[in-house]
């Protein structure tokens, strides 16, 4: 059995972060990495050693497998955790790191190989008897190949890249004339963004639910579900708002559908966390879509749940350690819910902000947790994510976490860059959200933003700028100098909150 003494995180921002504070609870040294951009980041000053590994873009630094590597190597560090996103889902990274003869916190190769290739984890799933939504057996060879498909499927399809995720490479088809176009667009992005032109079809469901099952397997062959994450509300194909447990699945639905995301990792000899999403329709039947070999950005909300520490399982399994509990002994509790805020104006097509955080005040009080990767003073680059924290609530009941959420969203300031705040109490305040009637389409049914710009009233501008004022120091005339003082307040949050 691996003993791990030293941990190098190949990643950066709040997943960073979050695992640099588990290693820290069990006395495990951490080894952070930067690129040129990050060399004061929160997570380099957090970490017991750091090292530099390139220049800003993640091509040059954080995807490269040679720098990582030798920073292990240099640091002495006997395992490599890969957080999520860059090489988290690489299998060539996997296997390096195991020739390094280092732990890789994570599945193996080839689990990453199988699961990876989306086409190949359909052929996996559907002969481990799971049910999938109905597509190509393969990627598609030309246009003639989709046309066949569709004729005897029928439109809507979606055309998907077959190396790709979030949703890179993704397009809606709903006719004939179309079908060609989104075959070359999508083609093209998953080139670009996974260098793996290759796509295929699937049956297109026009109001599902998205639902994924979070699994944990050790390498002695005992596995466990730990319940399910709604993930409907979605933007663009990536996920907004995660929340669990779903109001449209009861115990028999959760029971089979844990079950069958077990036998997914079965079919591929699954190691370590994971987890496996579903399409469901209408009559809760559901269908396999993908597996996420790795530790996923809503992770917390199944730990609030569930009072465990994923991090920490995910390095104990690692360490060839036994699964601490079995299938019954996994216990659920209250209700989580997840909002991720980003940097980026929903009135203006959710175009990224960048530029430096010079005012930041953030929420606490009981069951909250705010999971951040940047300070106030930090700046916000074109060269990475968006998302700068994930606000997580957890009440007694699903309601209760709603409010509490709301209530930790109005109490959240940044100033400096534009952010999705405003989008997230829109959807929390919905009453067709409070009733759970939700599905991936409820953002592009019911948010109408409005144009932000110079419209906007006096009073507002003089809130703009008794904000400036206070960033620098100035807040008690600044604060005078604005009549009407409860109307001041409500100005002065919706600004800071980047509305």
């Amino acid at each position: 059995m691996p003993q791990i003494r030293k941990i190098l995180i190949a990643n950066r921002g709040e997943i960073a972060l979050r695992i640099i504070r588990t290693c820290r609870e069990m006395g495990i040294a951490t080894v952070a990495v930067y690129s040129e951009a990050d060399r004061t980041s929160p997570h380099v000053l957090a970490a017991d050693e750091a090292l530099p590994i390139g220049p800003a873009p993640s091509r040059e630094s954080y995807l490269r497998i040679d720098r990582i590597l030798e920073a292990a190597s240099a640091s002495g560090a006997d395992a490599v955790h890969p957080g999520y996103g860059f090489l988290s889902e690489n299998p060539l990274f996997a296997q390096a790191v195991a020739d390094a003869r280092l732990v890789f916190i994570g599945p193996s190769a080839g689990a990453i190989r199988s699961m990876g290739d989306k086409t190949a984890a359909r052929a996996l799933a559907a002969g481990a008897g799971v049910p999938t939504v109905p597509g190509t057996p393969g990627a598609v060879r030309d246009g003639a190949d989709a046309r066949d498909f569709c004729a005897r499927h029928g439109y809507p399809v979606l055309v998907k890249a077959a190396a790709g995720g979030g949703g890179k490479g993704m397009r809606i088809v709903r006719s004939g004339s179309d079908l060609e176009g989104a075959l070359r667009a999508a083609a093209s992005e998953a080139r670009s963004a996974f260098g793996d032109e290759r796509v295929f079809l699937e049956k297109y469901f026009e109001e599902p639910r998205h639902i994924e099952i979070q699994i944990l397997a050790d390498a002695r062959g005992n596995a466990v579900h730990l319940g399910e994450r709604e993930c409907s509300i979605q933007r663009r194909h990536q996920k907004v708002i995660e929340e669990s447990p779903s109001v449209a699945v009861d115990e028999e639905m959760r029971r089979r559908m844990g079950e069958t995301a077990l036998s997914v990792a079965r079919s591929c000899r699954y190691l370590n966390a994971g987890t496996v999403e579903f399409l469901v329709d209408g009559e809760k039947n559901f269908y396999f879509l993908e597996m996420n070999t790795r530790l996923q950005v809503e992770h917390p909300v199944t730990e609030l749940r569930t009072g465990l520490d994923l991090v920490e399982l995910q390095i104990r399994v690692a360490a060839g350690e036994e699964l601490p509990l079995r299938q019954e002994d996994v216990a659920f509790r209250g209700h989580a819910i997840e909002c991720r805020i980003c940097a980026e104006d929903p009135s203006n097509n959710f175009l990224p902000s960048t530029g430096r955080i010079v005012h930041l005040r953030t929420p606490s009080g009981p069951g909250v947790r705010d999971d951040r990767g940047i300070d106030e003073g930090g700046e916000v680059s074109v060269y990475y994510d968006p998302m700068l924290a994930k606000l997580i609530a957890w009440g007694p009941t699903r309601e209760g976490a709603i409010r509490r959420l709301v209530r930790a969203l109005r109490e959240y300031e940044v100033l400096g860059v534009k952010t999705n705040i405003s989008l997230c109490l829109f959807v929390l305040e919905h009453p067709d959200f409070r009733s759970g009637e939700i599905s991936t389409h409820f953002l592009q049914s019911h948010w109408r933003p409005e144009p932000d710009g110079d419209g906007c009233a006096g009073e507002e501008r003089a809130a703009a700028a008794v904000c400036a004022l206070i960033a620098a120091g100035a807040a008690p005339r600044a604060a005078h100098a604005a009549s009407g003082e409860s109307r001041w307040k409500e100005k002065r949050r919706d600004f800071l909150r980047g509305a």
